[in-house]
């Protein structure tokens, strides 16, 4: 019960990984608002979980969405201890190729939506005057380039720049800003992303997933519950004195 008393907000929980998290969360004793721009999929999940979720729909493009969530976050948990950005998307496509509105739209989740969220939770912490902790997703691929992903690696590396920024900010406050870089991870969406990669590269459907597992050092994908260790830690009380990181949670994929 690491986390017994506290109020966390998850963005992107209407299924994976965000709400593998709430699910932890859960378990370690935190009420937790799941926000999603699916309202109808993030309430169901909410409702799954039963006693101790709730949901809100939130589009972390809109400033009014996210005001709107948080201001109803804070009403119904009458405050909010700890954020978890997770909501992203991913695309792929050679440079050459790539358009204005791909570019804009996963900015404008990946980077833009972390930040005004991760702003958001400072403004209500700093309010309140008792710390907080916020934990941005970022990922493998913000470590190095990637020549079909440029868009995705320059968002999560921004990602990175981010916390390292805020962390360094809002710690004088007692909000310790960390990041998560997570490897590969197994959900419904590396269907999809396998799906462009074999449009991408000429490659046969589910090509691309088994030579990316198989060369994880771990040898396998990790899946969805390997990464909660990691969120559960961050905004507990053992990692007070942790400022600006990113953990790497990624079978040996990158070594920091």
């Amino acid at each position: 019960m690491r986390l017994e008393g506290k109020a966390a907000l998850i963005t992107g929980a209407a299924r994976g990984i965000g709400l593998e998290f709430a699910r932890a969360y859960i378990a370690e004793g935190a009420t937790v608002a799941l926000a999603d721009i699916d309202g109808e999929g993030v309430r169901r999940s909410a409702d799954a979980l039963g006693a101790g979720a709730f949901a809100i729909q939130m589009d972390v493009t809109r400033q009014a969405s996210i005001d709107a969530g948080f201001a109803e976050a804070i009403d119904t948990l009458g405050k909010v201890d700890i954020l978890i950005n997770n909501a992203a998307l991913f695309t792929a496509a050679p440079i050459a190729e790539i358009t204005r509105t791909d570019y804009d739209r996963v900015f404008a989740v990946n980077t833009a939506g972390t930040f005004f969220c991760m702003q958001a939770a400072a403004r209500h912490m700093i309010e309140r005057g008792s710390g907080g902790k916020i934990i941005n997703m970022a990922s493998q691929a913000g470590r190095r380039g990637e020549p079909l992903v440029a868009a995705y690696c320059a968002t999560k590396a921004a990602v990175i720049s981010l916390t390292q920024s805020a962390g360094l900010d809002l710690i004088r406050y007692g909000i310790n800003v960390n990041a998560i870089a997570p490897g590969v991870v197994d959900g419904e969406h590396w269907d999809g992303v396998d799906e462009q990669f074999a449009k991408l590269e000429n490659r046969p459907f589910g090509e691309k997933k088994r030579m990316v597992a198989t060369s994880v050092p771990i040898g396998r994908m990790a899946k969805a519950p390997d990464l909660t260790g990691m969120a559960i830690f961050l905004a507990s009380p053992e990692a007070d004195y942790i400022v600006a990181q990113t953990y790497g949670v990624d079978g040996g994929n990158w070594m920091a």
